[in-house]
C-alpha cells in the first residue's frame, strides 16, 4: 500500500533554477572524507540551495546516505529532493570488492532492473538511505543504448511495460511530483525524446555552452512536447569551469585539443564582458525556455559559494551576441 506523505515543492512550477548534484561526494573520482562531505552540504544550506539531485548509482548508495545525513535536521518542506532508478543494490558476497571503477564508495552488487519491480525496490531503498520517506522525483537512469549494449531493448521493454506505468502511478497517488529521464548522450536523448512520457529530462551532456548539438532536435522537441529539462553538467566535466587545468575532463574523458581550444575562445570573449566563464557556463541553459535548472557538483564549500555567486552574476547580452557572432555557440540558442 502506498503511503502519502508531504512533500516538497511541486514540479515545474516552483521547481529551484539551482540545485546540486551529488555525484561526486559518492566518491567516484576522488575521495574526500565525510566531514568535506557534510561541510559541502552545509554550505549549500547556507547559500539557499534547495535542490539536490542524487542516485543509488553514485558510490554504490554513499551520496545518497551523505545527502540523507545533511537533511536530517532540515524541514522537508524546505528542500526538494530527486534520486533516480534503475539500479537495485545487494549486499556483495564475503571477500568479493563490487565497487566497480569508483575511488570509494560502498561494497553493494548492482544489478539492472527497469520494471515496477524493480523501481519500487530502487526506492525502497533509496528512501532508507536517503532516511526520507518522500522522495520528490524519480528519474529512470543511464537507460543508453550503448551502455546496456545487447541487453538494452529487454530494458526498454521492462520499462515500457511495467516501469513507467508504476513512477506514474507514483505520480498519480502524490507519492511523488514528477517523473524524469537522465539522458548522456545526443544519439539516445534524440531517440526518446519524441515518444516517451516524463515530465522533465535530467540532461547530462547534450546542451551546454561548450555544444548545442542538441538545440534543433530533442531539445526543440521538449519545448514541442511541454517536457522541462534540468541541466545536469552544466561545466561539462570540468571544461567550462576551467579549460586551462592539468588533465581537463570532457564528457567524462580528457578533452580534446579541438575542445581545450573552443573553451579558451569562449573564456575569451567572457573575459571581454567581464564575466568568468563559469558563470556563463551556469546561466547559459537556463535561457532556454525548455530548460528550469541547472545542478552543477561541488565538493568543498568553497565550489558551492563560488557556484552561487556565479548564478548570481549580472551577464550583459551582449556577451551571447559576441559568442554568436564568433560561431562559438549555436546562432540559434536562445539568450533573450
Amino acid at each position: 500500500m502506498t503511503v502519502i506523505a508531504p512533500r516538497a515543492p511541486t514540479f515545474p512550477t516552483d521547481w529551484p533554477r539551482f540545485g546540486m548534484g551529488t555525484a561526486s561526494l559518492g566518491n567516484i573520482f576522488a575521495t574526500y572524507s565525510e566531514a568535506e562531505a557534510q561541510a559541502t552540504f552545509a554550505a549549500a544550506r547556507a547559500s539557499g540551495v534547495r535542490y539536490f539531485d542524487t542516485a543509488p548509482w553514485y558510490g554504490h548508495g554513499l551520496a545518497e546516505h551523505r545527502l540523507g545525513t545533511a537533511l536530517r535536521d532540515w524541514p522537508r518542506d524546505q528542500v526538494a529532493i530527486s534520486t533516480k532508478v534503475g539500479r537495485v543494490y545487494d549486499p556483495a558476497a564475503r571477500g568479493q570488492d563490487a565497487r566497480v571503477t569508483w575511488k570509494g564508495g560502498l561494497n553493494f552488487a548492482v544489478r539492472y532492473d527497469y520494471s515496477a519491480t524493480g523501481f519500487e525496490a530502487s526506492l525502497a531503498q533509496s528512501r532508507l538511505r536517503l532516511g526520507q520517506p518522500v522522495v520528490d522525483a524519480l528519474i529512470i537512469h543511464d537507460l543508453d543504448k550503448d551502455y546496456h549494449g545487447a541487453a538494452f531493448d529487454g530494458h526498454l521493454q521492462a520499462l515500457t511495460g511495467s516501469g513507467l506505468g508504476y513512477l506514474h502511478q507514483l505520480k498519480a497517488e502524490g507519492v511523488i511530483s514528477a517523473v524524469g529521464m537522465g539522458m548522456n548522450t545526443l544519439k539516445d536523448f534524440t531517440a526518446i525524446a519524441p515518444w516517451i512520457d516524463v515530465d522533465f529530462f535530467l540532461v547530462a551532456l547534450p546542451y551546454t555552452l561548450a555544444d548545442q548539438a542538441a538545440l534543433h532536435g530533442p531539445m526543440a522537441k521538449c519545448q514541442q512536447r511541454g517536457i522541462k529539462v534540468v541541466i545536469g553538467a552544466p561545466f561539462a566535466s570540468g571544461l567550462l569551469a576551467n579549460p586551462s587545468a592539468p588533465g581537463v575532463m570532457y564528457a567524462y574523458q580528457p578533452a580534446t585539443p579541438e575542445m581545450v581550444a573552443k573553451a579558451r575562445a569562449i573564456e575569451a570573449v567572457c573575459a571581454r564582458h567581464g564575466v568568468s566563464l563559469a558563470a556563463a557556463a551556469l546561466q547559459f541553459p537556463l535561457l532556454h525556455p525548455a530548460v528550469v535548472s541547472v545542478i552543477p557538483g561541488a565538493v568543498s564549500a568553497a565550489q558551492v559559494a563560488q557556484n552561487a555567486a556565479n548564478m548570481a552574476m549580472i551577464i550583459p547580452g551582449e556577451l551571447w551576441e559576441d559568442l554568436k557572432m564568433q560561431g562559438l555557440i549555436d546562432p540559434m540558442s536562445p539568450t533573450g
